[in-house]
């Protein structure tokens, strides 16, 4: 065999393990491609659609996304109205809580005021001692102690003269008024349903007035009581304590009232503020 012979016989030996390979290669790839399509046809069925139709996935998911954000929005609403309620119900705490430091000053002032009340009567009471009942008596009502004098303890008959024995009993409860420079006191002038008519006094109106005017002057220029603190005032006979069918209750009625009544000011302020 010639070498000629020998050089084709070696060419067509590479040319046909070139095919072999080729062919082996061509078949692996086609398996792959197969299982590739297959794979995506299985992943259709069970999306529920066609191998060359994908858009209702595509739509499905688009469709989720787009819940997904308006739940993020709800979500973010009400967060934000969670918020602006828990700041209310902050406000409403603090506003509570206020009105509750308010009412426990309010209760304290006013177990204040009542123990002031108590110990005005108690030295009112202290002062005035020596008098007899049918001269004056002493109460507290409505958070003011009152001391009744009767006529004949400070004047004469159809006067308005403050005898010796009215002085010194106004001069007890000056003492007892000078130290009380806090409170109010009213003079109020009482007598019977009995007319009179003199050149001093028109009327029981009249003679009301002016001798709580008296016990005034006494208490305020002999005495040194506060003129500010201080003023009178005539009831005539239109606000009498007893009957005035029988002597013991026309007596009664015809009396002198030191009204002493401590101050309420700061009580009042703290009410108007506590109700703006």
């Amino acid at each position: 065999m010639n070498k000629k012979t020998l050089l084709l016989m070696g060419i067509a030996v590479l040319l046909l393990s070139s095919c072999v390979v080729s062919k082996k290669k061509y078949e692996i790839a086609e398996s792959g491609r197969i299982a590739a399509l297959f794979s995506r046809d299985s992943l259709a069925e069970l999306l529920g659609v066609s191998r060359y139709d994908c858009s209702m996935f595509n739509d499905r998911v688009n469709a989720l996304m787009t819940d997904t954000a308006l739940l993020k929005g709800s979500i973010r609403n009400y967060q934000a109205l969670l918020a602006s309620g828990q700041n209310e119900n902050q406000k409403l705490s603090a506003n509570l809580m206020e009105r509750e430091k308010t009412i426990v000053e309010l209760q304290k002032m006013i177990a204040e005021q009542n123990q002031k009340v108590k110990n005005l009567l108690k030295s009112v009471k202290d002062a005035l001692l020596g008098f007899s009942s049918d001269e004056l008596t002493v109460r507290e009502e409505g958070g003011k102690v009152y001391v009744a004098m009767s006529d004949k303890l400070l004047f004469e008959s159809g006067k308005a003269i403050v005898n010796q024995q009215g002085k010194e009993a106004l001069g007890k409860l000056a003492e007892v008024l000078n130290r009380q420079t806090d409170i109010d006191v009213y003079i109020e002038g009482h007598t019977d349903n009995v007319p009179i008519h003199t050149a001093v006094f028109q009327d029981n109106w009249d003679l009301s007035v002016i001798r709580a005017t008296s016990v005034v002057r006494i208490l305020t220029e002999t005495y040194n009581v506060n003129p500010l603190q201080i003023q009178p005032c005539g009831r005539g006979e239109y606000k009498p304590i007893d009957v005035n069918t029988t002597p013991e209750g026309k007596a009664r009625n015809r009396r002198t009232e030191i009204i002493m009544a401590p101050r309420l000011d700061k009580l009042f302020k703290m009410l108007e503020e506590s109700g703006q």
